[in-house]
């Protein structure tokens, strides 16, 4: 579904991925672990050209969408995105706020998508908040209609940037059971985290990022069990 070919990202003297190839197969978890300052939410990033790269390409269904001309905002509507500090429009109500795009984009009429966002909002848990505004909710619920915002509009990839690093480590839970249940559902997502036992958990594959390069993916059983290199084996100490 996205093919990443030699992707190098540099902010002015800061080279911060240097030379990066991937591939996620549909209805994959990918999970992306590493320190601060590794090239993690940058690569993520990329994957939607919310950074643009400095070389290389990136591939998502069949489209070269770094290629000149490509309308990425098309692309967009089927990459749900899920950010650290939630962006939700503090003037919306959470199911305005769910419908907004889906409307815009004459994807759904107004009426099909409220039933959609009320829909989406039931299965986490949220249904009697349509009416609340953000500035009503807690961090772990503004955080889960970040989460449904992004479904509504079908995607066919979410992309997660450590969606739970901002949150109160009580709310950590809620937001990880909703991230759970869409990886039960099919869904395929790539996920930087710090969350070592979701990765453990629902991965597929975790990836090891460190430098701007990736330095070991694996299973979550050999990954966390029997770490290859040295500076992986050093990072797991220090985490888990």
């Amino acid at each position: 579904m996205i093919i990443v070919k030699d992707l190098h990202k540099t902010f002015g003297d800061n080279q911060v991925l240097r030379g990066v190839d991937y591939h996620v197969h549909p209805g994959e978890k990918i999970v992306i672990v590493g320190p601060s300052g590794s090239g993690k939410s940058t690569f993520l990033r990329c994957l939607n050209l919310l950074e643009r790269p400095t070389k290389g390409e990136i591939w998502f269904d069949g489209i070269n969408i770094t290629a000149a001309g490509t309308n990425i905002d098309k692309v967009r509507e089927h990459m749900g995105m899920v950010f650290q500090h939630f962006n939700l429009f503090n003037n919306l109500t959470i199911q305005k706020n769910i419908t907004l795009a889906p409307v815009k984009l004459k994807l759904m009429g107004e009426e099909e998508a409220a039933e959609n966002a009320l829909s989406l909002l039931a299965r986490v848990g949220l249904k009697d908040k349509a009416d609340a505004y953000p500035a009503q909710l807690s961090g772990g619920q503004k955080q889960r209609v970040a989460i449904v915002r992004s479904l509504a509009m079908n995607p066919r990839v979410m992309l997660f940037d450590e969606p739970t690093s901002a949150l109160d480590p009580e709310m950590v839970g809620e937001v990880l059971e909703v991230m759970k249940g869409l990886a039960d559902s099919g869904m395929t997502m790539v996920v930087v985290t710090h969350e070592m036992g979701f990765a453990r958990e629902v991965g597929t594959k975790v990836v090891f990022m460190d430098e701007g390069i990736i330095m070991e993916e694996n299973t979550p059983k050999e990954f966390f069990t029997n770490p290859k290199s040295a500076r992986l084996q050093e990072f797991l100490s220090k985490v888990l």
